[in-house]
């Protein structure tokens, strides 16, 4: 089957990190259950069986019950603190004000300059993409212009988008929850990383599978991936990752775009180091925001451009 084909199936949902995903269950599941399990308990056992004695069964079910509970919770805690344990010192040094922010609430603590620039990367977030808007038909167009300066650019529907990984001919069904600044992000990466945004466009780097992640669309879902990471849309962001970005946006406006490049380009280095191929995509993008989210919390990091994966982008 060919690669185009293949492209033009990939859906937002598949590869956002979270339609495919598995959990790890624990022996818990099974208690919503009874214990016993057998549903003719009742009518075999209730003839000659005094009160008593069913209320003693049911105080055993509920006490086991709770001992579980507890035993998965002690288990729990026990293997935080050992993780705290073996870490280093700087790092409970760095972990304890991140805890207090999560606790007290971010914003709270946040500078005039950093409100002000959450506040406008979320206005950004809310905006969706229409295809009727005269500025997002001249967004798209300007990006058709970045990634083929000598090509002629098409309608607003045709059958060429294909070649920058949309799976239609009307890129605009492609947005859906990436929204206008998926689009904002694809061409700031052009503009500021035109080198790198050329090679990734075309496949430039290392040995590419036949089957290749489509990569219009897979700009929407990292954009998407980013917006869920930093916590963006709950209006004040307690994750760990969230609260050490809005230190970074207090460095840089840009910082949300910057770091959109640097998840882009890692994403590509996870894809080639993986020797993924298009059914994989969800994976590599899931182990890209572990990686991100670990560069994050590096202690000498005070601006995006600080991360290690930074110099992974050219100009």
């Amino acid at each position: 089957m060919r690669s185009g084909a293949l492209r033009r199936r990939l859906h937002h949902g598949d590869v956002d990190g979270r339609r495919n995903e598995s959990y790890e269950t624990s022996g818990l599941d099974g208690l919503d259950e009874p214990l016993l399990g057998n549903h003719d308990y009742d009518d075999k056992h209730s003839e000659g069986q005094k009160l008593e004695e069913i209320w003693d069964v049911e105080r055993r079910k509920e006490h086991l019950h709770w001992m579980i509970l507890f035993s998965n919770l002690i288990t729990q805690w026990a293997q935080w603190i050992a993780n705290i344990v073996l870490g280093s010192g700087s790092f409970i040094a760095r972990l304890l004000p991140l805890l207090s922010n999560i606790q007290n609430g971010p914003n709270q603590n946040l500078s005039p300059l950093q409100e002000e620039r959450l506040r406008n990367l979320q206005q950004r977030l809310a905006v969706p993409f229409d295809g009727s808007r005269l500025q997002h038909q001249d967004a798209l167009k300007q990006l058709w212009r970045l990634a083929y300066p000598n090509r002629e650019l098409p309608s607003l529907k045709s059958e060429l988008w294909k070649d920058m990984g949309w799976q239609g001919p009307d890129p605009s069904t492609d947005f859906r929850g990436g929204g206008f600044i998926s689009l904002e992000n694809l061409i700031f990466f052009a503009k500021k990383y035109p080198e790198s945004f050329q090679s990734l466009l075309h496949k430039q780097d290392g040995n590419r599978a036949d089957w290749e992640y489509p990569f219009a669309v897979a700009g929407i879902n990292i954009s998407f991936m980013l917006v869920q990471m930093l916590d963006l849309q709950s209006g004040k962001p307690s994750s760990v990752a969230g609260i050490r970005f809005l230190e970074l946006l207090g460095e840089d406006e840009m910082a949300f775009d910057i770091l959109y490049c640097v998840a882009f380009q890692m994403m590509d280095a996870q894809w080639l180091v993986k020797r993924a191929s298009y059914m994989e995509f969800n994976d590599v993008l899931k182990s890209t925001r572990t990686q991100l989210e670990r560069e994050l919390s590096l202690e000498d990091v005070s601006s995006v451009k600080d991360l290690p994966a930074y110099n992974l982008l050219r100009r």
